[in-house]
């Protein structure tokens, strides 16, 4: 299936820029990727953190249609990295949605949800995924505030422009150690099962989390995949990407080019292209993929806009935007991810001209199409290289039960292409994979219901599995 137009036509009207000052310091990516080690095996991992890790609640209020605790801690990624995270990202925020009373004292379901890009502080996975999610199913939520985001924005981040790439693998682990902090406090409050989610960015990092919890947890990834490595090289978000800068920063100081990239390797499908620890020198065979992407995205014929037209006037007729709009204005950096009203606007007249300007906005090529240098190439590999050593799930161990898990994607992602990349059915045997007909930006859109009763599919497959004695 070809990747959905909209995606990159919604991508190309975003401000968000990603990796404004380069790679990272490369000191602490040395400390990352030397950490990601530890990271990977599940028992190391768990015992960092102890059972009894301190945990302040802040707020205890009942709603009118739930029970809200807020609470906090520090993040233990900060005790074993020191130095590493900025210091607004320090301390880990959480808030939790509860019934306000239980149908029973034994069973008492939560669910922890991952913020996806954009998603800052709690409004719109309490009010889009929380809320419907106990209602309709009994189940609770605890939503963690990821790193670099909301509480936890660095005061000179704009929005969710991340400053380096080595901010995404903070954010990753600080989030898998943050996890298991929350899964051993809510045992000790007595919820149980306790399962993940998320959603695009926060489905992955969901998958990542579930690797390092040592017992059967049920996991509902959405819109995500086995790595975040074509989400920056292949993907529409690419583009946001300014590669010249991280060419220069990758051959103006050795230790990008002579030390961290013998730290790391590529992983492709059928082991092509590993590189081992001198991935940096090997090259893919050719550069056929993204020769099809610039084909894909220099399509510009009327047909296909005219489709793409037809799909956003489809949305509108599923989706009151203002109301949408209205409701996500509340919390104005949540609302950075989906400016609706660059869209929506476009609707309020009935000359159909104006969805067919919404459909020819220019979407910027990826980096690398217009030539095959070899810094180029070699600047390309490094960032493959890096993102598969921290985000890959094939360098972390299985879930305890595949089972449980019940990812959900979309046959069209633009953001999140599978093309080339291990399947999650060959890292984790038994793991269930659902599809969506639908580009990523749409299935977020239309398909949330979806990803609720997807969510209630696999608690019940864990209460299933592994009863709890209510006796």
């Amino acid at each position: 299936m070809p990747p959905s137009r909209l995606d990159a036509v919604y991508r190309s009207i975003l401000l968000t820029k990603f990796f404004t000052k380069g790679w990272g310091n490369p000191n602490n990516l040395k400390k990352i990727f030397q950490f990601r080690k530890v990271v990977a095996n599940r028992k190391l991992c768990y015992d960092l953190i102890p059972i009894d890790y301190p945990v302040t609640i802040t707020k205890d209020e009942k709603w009118s249609d739930c029970h809200i605790i807020e609470g906090q801690f520090q993040s233990p990624f900060d005790i074993h990295i020191s130095g590493v995270m900025p210091e607004e990202t320090k301390t880990a925020y959480f808030q939790m949605i509860l019934p306000l009373n239980w149908t029973s004292q034994k069973v008492k379901p939560v669910c922890l949800h991952l913020a996806g890009t954009g998603d800052h502080y709690f409004w719109r996975r309490r009010n889009l995924i929380a809320k419907p999610l106990l209602k309709e199913s009994g189940i609770a939520s605890i939503l963690l505030e990821n790193p670099f985001y909301g509480l936890r924005k660095p005061k000179d981040q704009i929005r969710s422009s991340l400053h380096n790439v080595s901010d995404i693998f903070i954010m990753g682990g600080g989030l898998i150690l943050e996890s298991i902090v929350i899964f051993n406090w809510c045992e000790q409050q007595g919820f149980g099962p306790i399962g993940l989610t998320g959603i695009s960015m926060g489905g992955h990092m969901a998958s990542l989390a579930a690797t390092n919890w040592p017992k059967p947890t049920p996991l509902v990834p959405c819109l995500s995949w086995s790595t975040a490595t074509p989400v920056f090289t292949e993907g529409v978000m690419s583009a946001s990407i300014d590669w010249k800068l991280l060419e220069n920063q990758y051959f103006s100081d050795d230790s990008y080019k002579n030390e961290l990239a013998k730290m790391v390797k590529i992983i492709d499908e059928d082991d092509a292209f590993l590189a081992g620890q001198h991935f940096a020198q090997h090259y893919p065979a050719s550069l056929k993929r993204l020769n099809k992407i610039q084909e894909e995205t220099t399509d510009n014929n009327k047909e296909y806009n005219a489709r793409i037209g037809n799909v956003l006037k489809n949305l509108m007729s599923k989706t009151n935007v203002a109301e949408y709009q209205h409701q996500m204005i509340e919390e104005n950096e949540a609302a950075k991810m989906f400016p609706l009203n660059l869209l929506s606007s476009k609707f309020k007249t009935s000359d159909p001209s104006s969805i067919k300007d919404v459909c020819v906005l220019p979407v910027t090529k990826h980096p690398f199409l217009s030539g095959s240098k070899q810094h180029e190439q070699e600047a390309l590999q490094f960032m493959r290289g890096i993102m598969d050593e921290c985000t890959h799930l094939k360098n972390f161990e299985v879930p305890v039960d595949t089972e449980l898990i019940i990812s959900i994607c979309a046959k069209n992602d633009a953001y999140v292409p599978r093309d080339n990349c291990m399947s999650l059915e060959k890292i984790w045997p038994g793991a269930e994979i659902r599809y969506i007909n639908a580009g990523h930006v749409m299935g977020y859109l239309l398909h949330q219901k979806a990803f609720r009763s997807t969510i209630t599919e696999a608690f019940e497959r864990a209460m299933k599995k592994y009863p709890v004695n209510i006796s």
